[in-house]
């Protein structure tokens, strides 16, 4: 029988535990077609033998499913638990549901999860899934992380920022806890540089692919061909084969056109399903409990690349393209390009078929495309503002980033821009010294700069208000386009801030859940273009952030907040965010450091003179995201320490019987006052008493 042709487990490849004071139950017993289970013996000497182990195998291997398992009959589980990460919530709760049949349990038993705004682990927890971010929370809490005996880092081919700086945290912890042993998981990039991180950590290989996969070349015939076309080609290539087919897309919009256009000629003939981060948990389980006997078309963003497995994919369709994130030190500004995928990436995608038969990949490139791709995809520490990075550094005492032993360090111009960042927030010093409030906002899990709107919330009384708006901004957007409905959604839009709106659908839903029931409830949001699993984050966010500030004793109003109160608090963390709008123009701002941003469309109904954006993102242009209005002497009052003064004309002024001159304030570049009235003397002493002299006494320009 090929290897990877059942799931059945054979009783002769139970291991029992090394060292353990009481026995496991249920026994763990492995699935003898996984290549990983030739290599168990190896790997539990490893274990064994070394603090760190890095094991390296292609897709479908088994080493995200049994690692933890061998840790668990090594007898790791005694002593504490075995911390299994990931980088994205639906693989760990995925991981922990399979993990967790395979010992014959139930999910927040021996196996457990814990994501955001979801906690599956109960005291019997032995083996714990959980996401990346999670970890690193819990290491501000206890720093020695003593609820672990193993940790497992998995997918760490990815560089995520939150695994960089977890390997490199790691490394400094490991010589403190010489009983903590660590597995570092990686499918095909360069498993040396993490074995030489770790002071030559031992590498076990393991063999990858169970069938072979075909991998065909079928690039658009002509530069005009629509993308569409291509798809549509191999879409009809793979039809008369059986097996259900992977298609990958750079973003949700390409998937939700592509299973527009395939529905009428296929839909008869494949169940066509989406697949990304931001769908509702029902649809994302409709993927990996297939019902209906039909064919499936799955259309995926990377998610699915590594740490999902779909089951049953005979075939994958590469577009060879992803959204990839990138920072701009330089412009301090965030994109999202559209970016041909690494030689690497591009294996992944092949390796996801090929588990249960012999495979296809159909690539919509050319193989001197492919020949001309990065072997690797850029880690995100290049390509990312560094701001949380280097705030919860300095909160754990970790010292100045320069020094922290990262895998790969990051660029001293993103280093600095992340301190600059850091000083308008106010959070650090010019000398890179933390804050008192630096240290506050380090305690608060979202970005710095919505952090930063909740310290200033009570100084102008409106934390009830900022924490909803708060809890919004740092979740994907709630709302979605209404579809195949006859009924016109409500209105929230406020005309002049996108924030109020934002707190005009949180009294709306909250009021809607109040009076429906829960499937009236969700058939209402559907009807007003709403996400309910989103607007569930949201209110789990909120309750989040809010014990947070009341930890922090720092309590809600009680009385409602005006608008300019709230608006005030949230440009406490958008101080680089603004705009001016240009002369004789409608939707076009000057924006801090000579930039031209441009409201969204539908962003505003009215355009003011001065905006505050919660984001600026730049595809085509530079777009502003949840806009609102300001007036100019709010940034006086918030950005003292940012502002640069010009001073013009001194002269003497007989009615006032001083020598005064004109102050010009800038913000990034823009003019906040301009010819304002100062006294001389206090700036330049000296030459003040000249000009008195020479006015008030030689001319007797003076009023006694």
């Amino acid at each position: 029988m090929p290897v990877g042709t059942s799931d059945r487990l054979d009783p002769s490849l139970t291991m029992h535990p090394t060292g353990a004071t009481s026995p496991i139950h249920p026994p763990v017993t492995f699935p003898a077609n996984l290549p990983i289970t030739a290599h168990l013996d190896a790997i539990q000497t490893a274990i064994r033998d070394h603090q760190v182990l890095i094991v390296c195998g292609e897709t479908g291997c088994g080493k995200s499913t049994q690692l933890p398992r061998i840790c668990l009959a090594s007898g790791l589980a005694q002593t504490g638990r075995i911390g299994h990460t990931q980088p994205r919530r639906i693989a760990a709760q995925r991981l922990a549901e399979r993990i967790a049949t395979e010992q014959h349990q139930t999910v927040g038993k021996q196996v457990g999860y814990t994501v955001r705004f979801n906690d599956q682990v109960s005291q019997s927890t032995q083996i714990k899934l959980m996401t990346d971010g999670i970890l690193l929370a819990e290491i501000q809490r206890d720093p020695l992380l003593r609820e672990y005996s193993a940790l497992i880092i998995d997918e760490a081919h990815e560089r995520s920022l939150n695994i960089d700086f977890l390997l490199g945290y790691l490394h400094q912890l490991l010589p403190k806890r010489p009983d903590l042993k660590l597995i570092i998981t990686s499918a095909t990039l360069e498993p040396e540089r993490f074995a030489q991180h770790f002071g030559q950590a031992p590498i076990i290989r393991l063999t990858g692919r169970t069938y072979p996969v075909e991998i065909r070349y079928r690039p658009a015939e002509t530069r005009a061909q629509e993308p569409l076309d291509a798809l549509h080609t191999a879409v009809a290539e793979l039809l008369p084969l059986q097996g259900d087919i992977l298609a990958f897309f750079a973003g949700e919009r390409d998937i939700r056109d592509a299973a527009d256009t395939l529905r009428k000629p296929y839909g008869s003939e494949l169940d066509i399903l989406p697949l990304y981060a931001r769908q509702r948990t029902a649809d994302q389980a409709r993927i990996f409990t297939p019902g209906n006997k039909r064919r499936r078309l799955v259309l995926a963003t990377n998610i699915a690349e590594t740490s999902l497995t779909v089951p049953g994919i005979r075939y994958v369709i590469d577009t060879g393209l992803a959204r990839i994130s990138r920072y701009s030190p330089r412009s301090k500004l965030q994109r999202l390009p559209i970016e041909p995928i690494s030689q690497a990436s591009a294996a992944q995608r092949a390796g996801r078929c090929g588990r249960v038969a012999p495979g296809i990949c159909i690539r919509l490139y050319s193989e001197a495309d492919f020949a001309n791709r990065p072997a690797y995809t850029e880690p995100e520490i290049l390509r990312t503002n560094l701001a949380s990075i280097i705030l919860r550094m300095q909160a754990l005492h970790l010292g100045e980033v320069t020094q922290f032993p990262f895998i790969q360090p990051p660029d001293q111009r993103a280093i600095r821009d992340g301190y600059r960042t850091l000083h308008e927030l106010g959070a650090m010093t010019t000398e890179h010294q933390i804050t008192r409030l630096g240290r506050k906002l380090a305690r608060i899990p979202v970005d710095p700069r919505i952090g930063r709107m909740l310290l200033a919330a009570p100084r102008y009384r409106c934390l009830r208000e900022t924490l909803i708006i708060a809890a919004a901004l740092a979740i994907p957007d709630p709302r979605e386009p209404v579809r195949d409905t006859p009924v016109t959604p409500l209105d929230w839009r406020h005309p002049h801030s996108d924030f109020i709106t934002l707190l005009n659908l949180w009294h709306t839903q909250q009021q809607a859940r109040q009076q429906h029931s829960r499937r009236a409830f969700h058939a209402w949001c559907q009807t007003q273009g709403l996400a309910p699993h989103r607007l569930r984050e949201w209110h789990a966010l909120h309750q989040q952030l809010q014990h947070q500030m009341q930890a922090m004793r720092c309590q809600p109003n009680t009385t409602p907040a005006s608008e300019d109160q709230i608006h005030q608090a949230i440009l406490s963390g958008l101080l680089s965010q603004i705009g001016l709008r240009e002369q004789g123009q409608t939707r076009s701002y000057q924006g801090a450091r000579q930039q031209r941003i441009h409201l969204t469309p539908g962003a505003q109904k009215t355009a003011p003179r001065w905006i505050m954006a919660a984001e600026l993102i730049e595809t085509q242009r530079i777009y502003a995201r949840q806009v609102a209005h300001i007036k100019p002497g709010w940034l006086e009052t918030q950005a003292q320490h940012l502002l640069h003064r010009t001073y013009a004309e001194p002269e003497w002024h007989a009615p006032s019987g001083r020598v005064i001159t004109y102050e010009t304030l800038h913000l990034y570049g823009l003019p906040i006052a301009t010819r304002r009235r100062k006294p001389y003397a206090p700036l330049n002493p000296a030459h003040a008493r000249e000009i008195f002299i020479q006015h008030a006494l030689v001319l007797g320009d003076a009023r006694w």
